[in-house]
């Protein structure tokens, strides 16, 4: 049994439909597996418009597996893969290469060159073919939100600095990663020092502004932190992007060169420019402060750091 899709931030609707997927496998002694791709189809299709990532592929790979499916088959997915017709990929891919019993995906799915197959699409090839098709609908709203769970509503709360809502969605905390690059080592002086981490263009970001979270080293140790993602405007004009800057909680150490992993947990508040040092100073202090409530309550209740 399969499903397939971009599976992007695999958040609670896919988590629902790869559950149904195990579910259905189980119960006829079959093997489950997620079809997905090694990059966002809309990157090839309309590169223009392509939504930034919620996760990158390794993260995206390891949050499959936590799922207990079988196998993840990836596809690479270049110009020639879009313009396949959707017929031929479902023979090629789903009944010559999988073999397949049945096909899970949601109501909405759509694939192949021009996005012309569909559930009916998939139907009449399952008649043809011999495997069975289950459309599933998206899961309920979360209360507060106008939609159902899905990578573009996730998307819209991050835009917003909504970092709770985002992972209420999510079903865990939004994780960025990157590696600990060199800096001005301003913070450094200001009795604040902080690890600027490099995330890849290709990933979305939450709106600039302050927020508690987790750093995860690559040994696997988690620190609460407190990070500006922003322009650092009290001593910038102008700057052509934002930047990521961590300040771990009661550590002292190299972070430089190391893959960090940043869980966003909490908005503190948006970045604004100062004054001056003292105003800046006194401002971090109040945001350290604020950082350790909202960590500490993250931490009393069953959401894993």
């Amino acid at each position: 049994m399969v499903t397939i899709g971009a599976y992007d931030g695999v958040h609670l609707g896919h988590q629902a439909v790869i559950a149904d997927v195990i579910e259905h496998s189980q119960r006829l002694q079959a093997h489950s597996a997620v079809v997905t791709f090694d990059r966002h189809p809309a990157s090839v299709v309309r590169p223009e418009t392509a939504p930034r990532l919620l996760t990158d592929d390794r993260q995206k790979l390891e949050l499959l597996e936590r799922t207990g499916v079988s196998a993840v088959v990836v596809i690479h997915f270049d110009h020639e893969q879009a313009a396949e017709e959707p017929d031929h990929f479902v023979r090629r891919v789903m009944v010559d290469a999988l073999g397949v019993t049945k096909i899970v995906v949601g109501e909405d799915f759509h694939f192949g060159r021009g996005r012309a197959g569909n559930v009916t699409m998939l139907r009449r090839l399952g008649d043809q073919f011999g495997f069975d098709v289950d459309p599933l609908g998206l899961l309920p709203r979360l209360d507060g939100v106008d939609e159902p769970i899905s990578s573009t509503a996730i998307r819209r709360a991050l835009a917003g600095g909504e970092v709770e809502l985002a992972a209420a969605m999510f079903g865990r905390p939004l994780e960025v990663r990157g590696p600990v690059v060199g800096g001005d080592r301003r913070g450094r002086t200001l009795g604040f020092p902080t690890a600027n981490v490099e995330v890849p263009n290709a990933i979305c970001l939450p709106a600039d502004g302050v927020y508690a979270g987790w750093y995860e080293r690559p040994n696997g140790d988690v620190h609460g932190c407190v990070m500006n993602l922003g322009r650092r405007p009290t001593f910038y004009e102008h700057t052509d992007h934002s930047l990521l800057e961590v300040h771990l909680l009661d550590f002292a150490g190299d972070l430089y060169g190391e893959q960090a992993k940043v869980r966003f947990v909490h908005f503190i508040r948006g970045e604004r420019k100062f004054s001056g040092l003292d105003a800046l100073v006194q401002q971090v202090q109040l945001d350290t402060q604020h950082a350790r409530v909202a960590l500490a309550a993250q931490r009393g209740s069953s959401t894993r750091p």
